[in-house]
């Protein structure tokens, strides 16, 4: 396969696939292995043909795919695709599909194929077993994951404080690769590592200090159950987590024809807070019946438009479900036959079956209506059982009875796998989204997962039983490059990046500086009737970032959006990080923000004289009338919150007018704001009664001295209603100030952050050990400390610290590995 040309990015992922899609093309006639043919030698027919047509791509180097052709090892091994031989069967590999043109495009790429001689000698070398050579024996069967759950057998223990039954297994794994006891990290180490494992945040300074102190030789144990066991923390800690898989948020929008993307939220976070037993958990995500139950997880993104037969509802369904709780990926067989798996176009619409409105499902390929149909049957036909009626709901119990049946050991070896990933940065298996994939240690998967099923599904349980394991307390390994995809060798945690919600949290924990979440707007949103003009913004909260919208700074350091599931968030540095924490509006607001907190020197933010929301399927105007009797000057702000297409959105005040004490008026589009920069084109003084102004806009008038006791009006948006439903669905907030607002608090929160607020430091010194207490877990060493109170002295104010310094200090202490990296 000697992609000489590859050039081409597309190129370069069908050779990423490594090796499948099967289509009709003539086959060079080989018979099978004879008993009397002489055995082919691996290193004189077939290397030499590998050697010469494959390795510019695959070679031990470079791994297209995961895949290198490079030694017999290598080939047995397969890449990320999974296996490119099957031995003893030469017609059934995937090497073969694809230098014989079965599987398209034919390798070698753009080059001339290989010749008939060529294929037979690769395809006689694997029917006789693909021997290393030919007095070994035949190569083993590539690894098949097994559907049912083992119990295996444990081994004694090696080392006497690795007794637990995982960490037996760990043991044994490492004594046999030749390694020593371990050595364990710090207990501050390992107390920075769990309390942003549970809850996502950083441990104080008094609860890290009592921590150390703590004699007690089963401290560590007691501080996780401690932990998980503030169910509030732990459920917020793990959020993110779930709203990742199940592709939640609120707040999101997408547009959509009839059916708008419900959030989760309200169900998702009791069910953690609570520890709903995942079995359970699952059930009421694949079949929600109850009254606020999790129906938003099928509902999934109902794209607007003509969209593929792909990604409708049930077949977005059929691909997450599978994904998320089988770590089985239909993404490429929703369309067509798979090109890297066994799964085929008709196993993604059988399971869609369980979920789609009717029971039966005309096939497409590649949008193309073929003449198939099919009903609904699960993906291992051993499990799969027929619904008691074609009814939905029939349906949908009984596809949940078969993801949550006993039988089914992939449910929970993909949990145990994924969570083992969150906690330790490296699977058991390699891909948690692709389960058939060979475990480093198989025996420690199924004991996971068993125990975690005789255990009731208890998700605390399991995490418990990984962050008290001697495992988990290694020292963390740093991760050089991307890891092979054969000979994984588990040495330890891996060195791991906070999540973007974790670095937003610490700084709310230094500061007392938190996002704030706004409910959705009133305003008829989704609902059947238009809003009352009563209807007003809601006052925001202080929350942990997993509840804010996310924004350039946490979308750069890697939370997603939630058009797809997303199991694990890319872990590498990237410009774009550098940029927005370098030179970012958002990390400088929160800095020179949290800074004026900590100090106790920020101001109170003002209260709108009036605030409302534009917004929803149903949006109507809204009228005002309110007394600005002691106004010197007017801010009229309009601020988007979501709408599916800002640009396009008209914001106008409608018949503003100020009114005298004596009921006589001045039209407010008779004035000239003191910038008009907010102002749409015709509009001002003399273009009308109404004053049309951009999405999102400001404007300031000076009303002192002109004698006006009341402001009164209305906010609309002129767009034609056919337009605002779905196509739209503005979100657009009007605000009133009398006084200068603060554009990132425009309705100020409830007073009452995640965590209690401390009282503001009276000295330099105070400033600078807590920052580095909380940011760091340790205090400043001397030269730290010497540097930096000099650098927070505020000269105007000898002794006390300058927020300006406070900022920059706390940005040097965010931008250090030691803070970012979780060792």
């Amino acid at each position: 396969m000697n992609i000489r040309s590859l050039g081409v990015a597309a190129a370069g992922l069908w050779m990423l696939a490594v090796l499948v899609r099967v289509q009709a093309a003539p086959v060079p006639a080989v018979s099978a292995a004879a008993p009397q043919a002489p055995l082919v030698d691996f290193a004189t027919a077939v290397q030499p043909v590998l050697e010469a047509n494959c390795l510019e791509c695959h070679s031990a180097d470079k791994r297209k795919g995961g895949l290198s052709l490079a030694t017999y090892e290598d080939v047995l091994e397969g890449g990320r695709s999974g296996p490119a031989i099957r031995p003893g069967d030469g017609a059934g590999s995937l090497l073969f599909h694809r230098i014989t043109a079965e599987i398209d495009p034919q390798m070698p790429l753009d080059e001339l194929p290989l010749s008939d001689e060529e294929i037979a000698g690769l395809r006689l070398w694997i029917d006789q077993g693909a021997r290393s050579n030919p007095s070994a024996p035949p190569a083993p069967p590539p690894w098949e994951a097994p559907l049912g759950l083992a119990a295996p057998s444990l081994p004694e223990p090696v080392w006497t404080a690795w007794s637990s039954p995982a960490d037996r297994l760990v043991a044994a794994y490492l004594r046999g690769r030749g390694v020593s006891e371990p050595e364990l990290v710090s207990d501050t180490v390992f107390a920075r590592r769990v309390y942003l494992d549970t809850w996502g945040l950083l441990p104080s300074r008094e609860a890290l200090e009592r921590f150390v102190a703590d004699g007690a030789p089963d401290k560590r144990a007691k501080l996780v159950a401690a932990l998980l066991s503030d169910g509030d923390r732990y459920a917020e800690g793990w959020m993110s987590f779930w709203n990742d898989l199940l592709r939640n948020e609120d707040g999101v929008t997408y547009f959509s024809e009839d059916a708008g993307r419900k959030s989760i939220t309200e169900w998702l976070l009791p069910a953690l807070r609570e520890n709903m037993p995942y079995d359970r958990f699952v059930t009421a995500l694949l079949n929600p019946v109850t009254p606020g139950g999790p129906e938003g997880f099928l509902t999934g993104v109902n794209w607007r438009g003509e969209t593929s037969a792909a990604v409708k509802p049930w077949m977005q369904a059929s691909q997450n479900t599978a994904q998320v709780f089988l770590g089985v990926n239909l993404k490429c067989n929703a369309c067509h036959d798979s090109f890297v798996s066994r799964w085929k176009l008709k196993d993604a619409y059988a399971l869609a079956a369980f979920f789609s409105p009717e029971p039966r499902l005309q096939l497409f390929r590649c949008d193309v209506a073929r003449d198939e149909y099919a009903e609904p049957a699960f993906l291992f036909p051993e499990l799969s059982r027929v619904p008691a009626s074609p009814a939905l709901a029939d349906r949908r119990a009984t596809i949940a009875a078969i993801f949550t049946d006993p039988r089914n050991g992939r449910m929970p070896r993909t949990l145990v796998n994924r969570i083992w990933q969150r906690l330790l940065g490296h699977g058991l298996v390699p891909d948690s989204d692709e389960m058939d994939g060979r475990p480093w240690s198989p025996e420690l998967l199924d004991w996971l997962a068993g125990d975690f099923v005789a255990r009731g599904y208890d998700l605390k349980g399991l995490i418990a039983t990984i962050l008290t394991s001697r495992a988990y307390q290694m020292r963390a390994v740093p991760r050089e490059g991307e890891p092979p995809a054969r000979d994984y060798t588990f040495a330890g945690p891996e060195v791991r990046r906070m999540t973007a919600e974790q670095f937003a949290d610490a700084i709310g924990s230094i500061t007392g500086e938190w996002s704030v979440y706004q409910p959705p707007s009133t305003g008829g949103s989704g609902g059947k009737r238009p809003p009352t003009a009563s209807d007003a913004v809601s006052a925001g909260a202080y929350a942990r970032e997993w509840r804010a919208p996310s924004t350039n700074l946490t979308r750069a350091l890697g939370r997603p959006i939630r058009d797809q599931v997303t199991s694990v968030r890319p872990a590498q540095a990237t410009t774009l990080q550098s940029l927005e924490l370098v030179n970012g509006d958002i990390l400088t607001r929160l800095l020179t923000r949290g800074a004026r907190r900590l100090l106790g020197e920020l101001p109170t933010e003002p209260v709108s004289l009036y605030n409302a929301a534009v917004a929803g399927r149903y949006a109507a105007a809204r009228a005002f009338d309110i007394d600005i009797s002691n106004a010197e000057r007017l801010w009229l702000i309009v601020r988007d919150t979501g709408s599916n297409a800002p640009e396009r959105i008209l914001p106008v005040w409608t018949d503003g007018a100020f009114v005298h004490a004596d009921g006589s008026t001045v039209p407010l589009a008779s004035l000239t704001p003191r910038d008009a920069a907010g102002l749409r084109d015709a509009a001002g003084p003399g273009a009308g009664a109404n004053v049309p102004v951009r999405n999102p806009s400001r404007l300031v008038y000076d009303v002192s001295g002109r004698g006006f006791v009341r402001f009164r009006g209305r906010v609309d948006i002129e767009n034609a209603r056919a337009e605002v439903g779905s196509t739209l669905n503005p979100q657009v907030r009007f605000f009133v100030f009398d006084a200068e607002p603060n554009s990132d608090r425009l309705v100020p929160p409830a007073p009452a952050p995640p965590l209690e607020a401390s009282a503001p430091p009276g000295s330099a010194g105070e400033v600078v050990d807590r920052l580095f207490w909380i940011a760091l877990s340790r205090p400043p060493t001397a030269a730290e400390r010497r540097a930096s109170e000099e650098a927070l002295v505020d000269p105007a104010r000898p002794g006390k610290p300058s927020a300006e310094g406070v900022a920059d200090l706390l940005w040097a202490l965010l931008m250090k590995p030691e803070f970012q990296l979780v060792y």
